[in-house]
């Protein structure tokens, strides 16, 4: 059991949560949730180790292991597979190593009696007590085993790990947290970046093969999946509820209810006794009850109502120009790089209207493909766009393309029309831009902020072929669901690449899926895709010894 008590951490004189306190059991599985900046990752570092908060502490048994996987991978580039995933068993390598070093220098060294000859007998002493204390292991053959159980062929292992796409990296990382056996795994964001069959496999493993979990994540999905504790961080506290994403957000929301009709209640009370003190101040007969009354208002703890969302707005795509029967033909088409192919022989013919969904594992061509059909790149076969398409764009470098000169307000204002001009401000709102934020400049944004703002854009031009390559990746939960309704009243033809399935669900009728260099076409809804993938993944799973 790992307990946080009475954690506070401060900024410059801001406080960000203070009086923080709960335990992680050995079977909590956590959603630590709460809006940007709120605290959220601090507060994981801190359990982690990997910072210190201003007051309070995090109490670790003796043993226990607690393993840390940040929003921003570390994997290095200069070593492989093999090598990376073998740093999992590095102190005991450094144990190893130090012993040996130390025993060579006792084999060179003639002073015998001296003090500093007697401390490295005492160092060699204590390592080797520690050391051979540990259960006898063949860390080779651990290493090669979970690397093979997350996916790794043989061929893999002495590859540099640069040659891995994100989500093959994220489980390079996993296996080196999977050889630790951790007693709590901390994950900030994991889903970010990687591809479906990763999110699955990792939600998989998570269930079925981890102890105690923390995990910060926008994946609606995967959240309500995996957890059965959400810890919620807001104005400084949290509130700690034994449910999961989806239960949680009704149990916040009777939370509010009860919390508004106590403050109301309890501002008559304040205005009631303000009234009693202005009648009767001065009159000698009431003195005592007015004093009273004073003093009581004087340490009256005002009830606070938690942030509310106030994001009511729903957004909806300008009417669609009408197209042609087939927005999208491609007939036979081919593309390779040098030695390595994508994809050969693809062919898909896209509908008027039709909502489709590109997915399979990253580096398998759904980007090379959205590349293709928009003529950015050279391919055999046939790529071509109906008669009178329209396309809207966003790409995963969607925010370089930004204008760096105009504000954000400028940025939107230019392709707004109508009475949606009226909206802006509250439109950028839901999109976690508010007040003086709408008169920076582009080039003061970040990236995220960025990616969210070509959003906002992409949303109020009238477009009848709507390209999504992973739009949700620096999107917050409410501002996914307002891109989400948007996407199902909208009347054009869509296509969608994304990793996040609550995002997918619903929205597209057939699904393209990119694998081992074919384009396979499927007649089913993204749910029935993605559930058919689940049940393979936790086959992969149950391999694992």
């Amino acid at each position: 059991m790992i307990s946080v008590d009475n954690l506070a951490v401060e900024f410059s004189g801001t406080t960000l949560f203070s009086d923080v306190s709960f335990v992680i059991n050995p079977t909590d599985k956590i959603a630590l949730m709460g809006k940007n900046g709120a605290g959220k990752s601090t507060m994981m570092k801190i359990i982690a180790g990997e910072q210190k908060g201003t007051r309070g502490n995090v109490r670790v048994p003796k043993d226990a292991v607690i393993a840390y996987l940040p929003q921003h991978l570390l994997t290095e580039d200069n070593c492989t597979v093999f090598e990376e995933a073998a740093k999992a068993f590095k102190h005991v390598f450094n144990m190893r190593d130090e012993m040996d070093k130390l025993n060579k220098e006792l084999e060179t060294r003639t002073d015998y009696e001296s003090d500093a000859y007697m401390g490295i007998i005492e160092k060699v002493s204590d390592l080797g007590e520690k050391y051979y204390a540990l259960d006898e292991v063949n860390y080779d053959a651990e290493v090669e085993k979970a690397l093979k159980g997350l996916g790794f062929k043989p061929e893999d292992f002495t590859r540099q790990t640069n040659e891995f796409s994100g989500g093959w990296r994220m489980r390079i990382e996993l296996a080196k947290i999977l050889l630790q056996k951790p007693d709590l795994i901390l994950l900030d964001e994991p889903t970010n970046h990687i591809d479906i069959e990763s999110v699955i496999w990792l939600e998989d493993f998570l269930l079925n093969k981890a102890n105690a979990v923390m995990v910060i994540s926008h994946d609606r999905a995967f959240i309500d999946n995996i957890t059965n504790r959400t810890i919620e961080v807001t104005m400084g506290r949290i509130y700690d509820y034994k449910a999961n994403y989806s239960h949680y957000l009704q149990l916040r929301e009777d939370r509010r209810s009860h919390q508004i009709k106590a403050y109301q209640e309890q501002q008559k009370f304040i205005a009631d006794n303000m009234a009693f003190i202005e009648r009767f101040k001065g009159t000698y007969s009431k003195t005592n009850q007015v004093t009273s009354r004073e003093r009581m208002l004087e340490k009256l703890e005002i009830i606070e109502i938690d942030e509310i969302d106030t994001s009511s707005l729903k957004l909806r795509f300008p009417p669609a120009p009408r197209s042609g029967d087939y927005p999208v033909t491609v007939k036979e088409v081919s593309k390779s790089y040098d030695e390595h192919i994508v994809f050969r022989e693809a062919n898909m013919s896209i509908a008027r209207g039709e909502k489709v969904s590109f997915v399979g594992r990253n580096g398998e061509g759904k980007s090379t493909m959205i590349k293709a059909i928009l003529n950015e790149i050279s391919v055999e076969g046939t790529c071509q766009l109906g008669h009178n398409v329209k396309v809207g764009y966003f790409a995963q470098n969607q925010a370089s393309l930004l204008d760096p000169d105009l504000t954000i307000f400028q940025t939107v204002d230019e392709v707004a029309f109508g009475d949606i001009r009226n909206q802006i401000k509250n439109i950028l709102g839901r999109f976690m831009f508010s007040g003086d934020d709408i008169d920076k400049k582009v080039s003061m944004l970040s990236g995220g902020e960025k990616t969210r703002l070509a959003m906002v854009k992409l949303l109020l031009e009238p477009v009848n072929l709507l390209i999504l390559d992973e739009p949700t990746n620096h999107l917050d939960l409410k501002s996914k669901d307002v891109l989400k309704e948007a996407l199902a009243t909208y009347d054009g033809t869509l296509i969608l690449v994304s990793h996040d399935r609550d995002f997918l669900q619903g929205l597209s009728q057939k699904v393209f899926e990119f694998k081992e260099q074919r384009v396979i076409e499927h007649f089913e809804t993204i749910d029935a895709f993605l559930e058919r993938n689940r049940i393979k993944s936790i086959a992969e799973i149950n391999l694992m010894k």
